[in-house]
């Protein structure tokens, strides 16, 4: 009788648990924005959302959790309950933080429920900027040294590793840094005039570029970007560049790794059709991203091959706080 009380207990558990999980969502969900308002990764996040939650037939209330290079929001979410209903949207930068000295936590710790694009990074210059070009404002540098404000997002973010690649390529340049919380808020201070220089996302600055608020000097691609023909290469205006591209920063929706499978694969089916979705591949074009749409192992593998790329761009730019190595990260093949 003790054994038989003991299985329907056991029988009663697991088909409580089995209707959680089907239920799922039963509640709202929240969405932590790693970076502010207006920024790329908030762009991407809050255009395939709606589509995702048609699909759920649930609601994901989105909020913006900026701070300490995104490391506020992923330990917002690292320290919610693991039941699918606290998802990290974020960026690249967790996959330098034990590098950079920015915390123990980075990718490892989450599931990618879907990478969904990748962007292009781009230098911009103020429209007052005293320089038009790439060429022009190596030599204002040279001329000017410390004069120059590049935004930037802290240690490990986009402008980070930019800046890293011109400085191993071209040689250090001697420029002041002013942080910002993400490149939004950074954007609107380069057409405001209180920096001069920004590294960011083609998707967030294009707009800024096409009302002529600010000035593209450089695309960090291989080949010219449809959504700005005529703006040069990095590889064009110095082959250096071949070494470290294609690169970009990438946008992805994550849960923790103990989240239950059910949940999981609800949300990883709700976001795979909601980036197939024509409005929001519409906005991937417009905006320069390059839609990737991938999760499981496939996500896996390119999280590994970027943390791999970058972090040992960063450990021989001399950045890091950390060896790659002290962390498991394997060093690129050449």
């Amino acid at each position: 009788m003790k054994h038989l009380i003991i299985g329907t207990v056991s029988a009663l558990a697991f088909t409580a648990t089995g209707a959680l999980a089907q239920d799922y969502p039963s509640k709202e969900i929240a969405g932590i924005i790693q970076w502010g308002a207006g920024g790329s990764t908030d762009t991407v996040m809050r255009a395939v959302t709606p589509h995702a939650e048609d699909v759920l037939g649930g609601t994901v209330v989105m909020q913006n959790v900026t701070g300490g290079v995104g490391a506020i929001g992923l330990n917002q979410v690292a320290s919610a309950a693991a039941d699918g209903y606290t998802l990290l949207m974020g960026a690249e930068n967790p996959l330098l933080y034990k590098v950079m000295g920015l915390g123990q936590k980075d990718y490892s710790d989450f599931v990618p429920i879907n990478i969904l694009a990748r962007g292009t990074p781009i230098l911009v210059a103020g429209k007052d900027a005293p320089f038009d070009d790439y060429a022009g404002m190596l030599a204002y540098i040279k001329e000017n040294p410390g004069e120059v404000r590049f935004g930037s997002t802290g240690p490990g973010g986009l402008p980070s590793v930019v800046t890293a690649m011109i400085n191993a390529v071209e040689g250090e340049q001697d420029v002041i840094f002013v942080p910002y919380d993400g490149d939004g808020p950074a954007l609107t201070a380069l057409q405001g005039g209180a920096i001069d220089v920004m590294p960011a996302v083609l998707g967030a600055a294009i707009e800024g570029i096409k009302a002529g608020a600010m000035k593209p000097l450089l695309v960090f691609e291989p080949e010219a970007v449809a959504t700005l023909p005529d703006t040069p290469t990095a590889i064009s205006a110095n082959e250096g560049y071949n070494q470290y591209l294609p690169w970009g920063p990438f946008f992805g929706i994550f849960v923790r790794t103990d989240t239950p499978a059910e949940a999981v694969e609800k949300l990883t089916a709700a976001y795979k059709e909601a980036a197939e979705q024509a409005p929001f591949l519409e906005l991937m074009s417009n905006r320069g991203f390059t839609p990737l749409n991938i999760s499981g192992d496939e996500a896996q593998a390119f999280l590994d091959d970027w943390q791999s790329t970058t972090a040992w761009l960063m450990q021989d730019a001399g950045l890091t706080k950390a060896s790659p190595e002290d962390f498991g990260i394997a060093k690129p093949a050449e």
